[in-house]
């Protein structure tokens, strides 16, 4: 895979960007690094210099065709050899499927190993993000979804719990509460938001500072509404975004690998920086957005 390492914007060119740049590895491998190394503590709203440490989702043998994250086997030697290179915080994702149950043994197995995960991580250093990612795959109303996150988060808080990881020294990178993609009804940010801040008092201690949100296949546009409607009124822990596609989309089909095209690509990623930045202020508003940042990108069966 071709190397992006055209996103190389320092503090000066911009208040919505960091000092950061991003590569992909030719083996497939996510690293990313800051421009300058340093040794911080942890700060809910930004992280850099993250390790996605999993060796890949497989089939879960007993299950209903559910899958689970292999990688644990190891894993202490690398989290000690990523932080002597410099980094300070990792992620695991491993995902749960509201269409195939979920399964007890597919969420057990989800949290356990997650737990597993965020205390090795701490034991060499590392700042873990747990990530469950509950998949946006099918046609469930919301009031599914908000069943389903709470069995998961309360078992991955048991187990985290039992673990003895420090819940000071975790970020979570949730599923927003939202219908599946096929449902017939989309629910409004307001709905998305009462459901998915009902789901993190219910389950996520105020003791955990910060809350990244991943977009799962949400427009560009819906993923910076939902979390601005999340940020109307004071939350427990500081909730922000840790997009994917809904940050990069955009800049993706700007730039589409033409070094003629780097700067369009870096105006899109700054637009998009600008709105999500704004929106974990609860200050965004959606005038002014193209037709192009509104557009889903839910893949059925979508992995990575």
């Amino acid at each position: 895979m071709a190397s992006m390492s055209f996103v190389k914007l320092n503090a000066s060119s911009s208040q919505w960007i960091g000092q950061q740049s991003f590569n992909q590895k030719n083996n497939g491998s996510l690293f990313s690094r800051s421009a300058r190394r340093v040794s911080m503590p942890i700060r809910a709203g930004s992280y850099t210099d993250e390790l996605v440490q999993t060796a890949g989702l497989v089939p879960l043998p007993g299950s209903n065709n559910e899958s689970w994250c292999q990688g644990l086997d190891g894993l202490a030697s690398r989290c000690a050899e990523y932080y002597k290179q410099g980094a300070r915080f990792a992620k695991w994702r491993t995902v749960v499927s509201i269409p195939c149950g979920p399964s007890a043994l597919a969420v057990k197995e989800a949290a356990w190993g997650l737990a597993r995960y965020a205390a090795i991580a701490q034991d060499n250093g590392l700042v873990p993000i747990v990530e469950p990612e509950i998949l946006l795959d099918g046609d469930h109303p919301i009031e599914r979804s908000l069943e389903v996150a709470e069995q998961v988060w309360a078992e991955v808080f048991y187990y985290l719990a039992q673990n003895n990881v420090v819940f000071e020294g975790i970020l979570l990178k949730p599923s927003m509460v939202t219908p599946g993609a096929e449902h017939k009804n989309k629910a409004s940010p307001d709905t998305v938001a009462r459901n998915t801040l009902t789901m993190l008092r219910r389950r996520v201690p105020p003791s955990v500072p910060g809350i990244m949100f991943l977009s799962g296949g949400q427009s560009e546009v819906e993923a910076t509404l939902n979390l601005n409607a999340m940020n109307q009124s004071p939350n427990p822990w500081h909730v922000s975004f840790s997009y994917a596609r809904a940050l990069q989309n955009s800049v993706l089909k700007a730039w589409q690998g033409r070094p003629e095209n780097i700067e369009a690509a870096q105006k899109a990623l700054l637009i998009r920086a600008k709105a999500n930045s704004l929106a974990q202020l609860g200050r965004y508003s959606a005038a002014g957005e193209n037709e192009e940042a509104k557009k889903g990108m839910f893949v059925k069966g979508y992995t990575y």
